[in-house]
């Protein structure tokens, strides 16, 4: 089986023009043969699982799995068992809503001295936009500038973020636009955080599930939190929404995006990064919007992102020094492997960002997209 699988595996790299224990950067270098048979078995999940126990090594991760991505390598490997477990749990279960908390306690509460170090200096964990941005800063500070001005933002109104992250988003709009905001976050070392930051704003984050806040705002926004709904309650996160915004209200999404519907996440991602995370589809958002809301802009910056996590990895890899004590050396491993990976796959186009505005019941006059 080993043989035949390291004969399978290296033509299909070949076609890639990767080569094993090449001398370019993006050739891995193979340090245990069990690798072949593991990757037939595993698939994506076995490709993250044995980087991180060094099994294999790459200088240009992201340049590896771009590669692999526009070859569509994984296409032609027979359907693994790690897929097959993903897609059951997905069908059987709702997890999304059965454990509501988990993906705060095992990626957003891992340590916010991790996240100072990586993000901007306001903490945001989603997409930049780069267009006239040469830093992180800068490009994150463009993109919290759209979305006010992509919803309207004016003076007085009240303003509600669903997944607030560390309160950078309603800190940035109450500076600038003079509104007042609720954030809520599944995430206690968020909630404690971005309170603090919040001091002489006024912007409050509630530690709690979405589904429970009640009220009434001008706007509402969502930035970076759908991709932890679940197709199960895409809809009713849209309803509550919906129910949450004044009649001539508007909301903005901003989320990362699939090509191709699914009803599960990749196995490695899920396990070790994003618990039951998963990507909607335009099909996915289109169908849970219908009689909800009218859609009046769809963005695509996706491009984008790969600059954004190269700039989370330098600023990560930088920091190692006084996280290593904390983190250990598998975490390096792991933490690389998730933000480089996820670079080469927006590099590729394999995946998309999206802000979608929607309206309740349609913009009197039409509505005039900005950029």
């Amino acid at each position: 089986m080993s043989n035949r699988a390291k004969r399978f595996i290296e033509q299909q790299l070949a076609a890639a023009d990767i080569g094993i224990n090449g001398d370019r950067p993006f050739d891995p270098q193979v340090h245990d043969e069990r690798l072949y048979g593991r990757l037939i078995a595993q698939g994506t999940l076995a490709l993250g699982e044995s980087y991180t126990d060094g099994w294999w090594d790459v200088d240009a991760l992201d340049e590896l799995i771009y590669r692999l991505s526009i070859a569509a390598v994984h296409d032609a490997f027979p359907k693994d068992l790690a897929i097959a477990w993903s897609a059951l749990r997905g069908r059987l279960l709702n997890l999304q809503r059965l454990k509501v908390r988990e993906v705060g306690e095992k990626h957003y509460d891992i340590g916010n001295d991790l996240y100072e170090a990586m993000l901007d200096r306001r903490m945001i964990y989603s997409c930049g936009y780069w267009q006239d941005a040469d830093t992180l800063d800068a490009a994150q500070e463009a993109k919290l500038d759209l979305i006010c001005r992509k919803i309207g933002l004016e003076k007085g109104m009240r303003v509600l973020d669903i997944g607030s992250g560390w309160g950078g988003f309603l800190n940035f709009a109450a500076e600038r636009y003079d509104i007042s905001g609720l954030g809520v976050t599944v995430s206690k070392e968020q909630a404690a955080l971005a309170n603090e930051r919040h001091r002489g704003l006024p912007a409050e984050t509630r530690l709690m599930d979405y589904q429970a806040l009640e009220g009434e705002f001008d706007r509402v926004v969502s930035i970076g939190m759908f991709e932890h709904v679940g197709y199960k309650n895409y809809r009713a996160f849209f309803a509550k929404a919906r129910s949450l915004l004044t009649r001539d209200g508007l909301m903005l999404l901003h989320t990362i995006g699939g090509h191709h519907s699914t009803t599960h996440g990749d196995p490695w991602s899920e396990k070790y990064i994003f618990p039951n995370g998963m990507l909607p589809s335009i099909a996915q958002i289109g169908r849970s919007i219908e009689d909800i809301f009218v859609m009046e802009d769809w963005h695509n910056f996706g491009a984008d992102y790969d600059k954004t996590l190269l700039a989370w990895w330098a600023n990560f890899d930088a920091a190692w020094p006084r996280l290593e004590a904390r983190y250990g050396p598998r975490f390096y491993r792991m933490w690389r492997y998730y933000l480089l990976s996820f670079a080469g796959l927006f590099r590729a186009r394999n995946i998309s960002l999206w802000q979608v505005v929607l309206s309740p019941n349609g913009v009197p006059g039409g509505y005039q997209s900005v950029r």
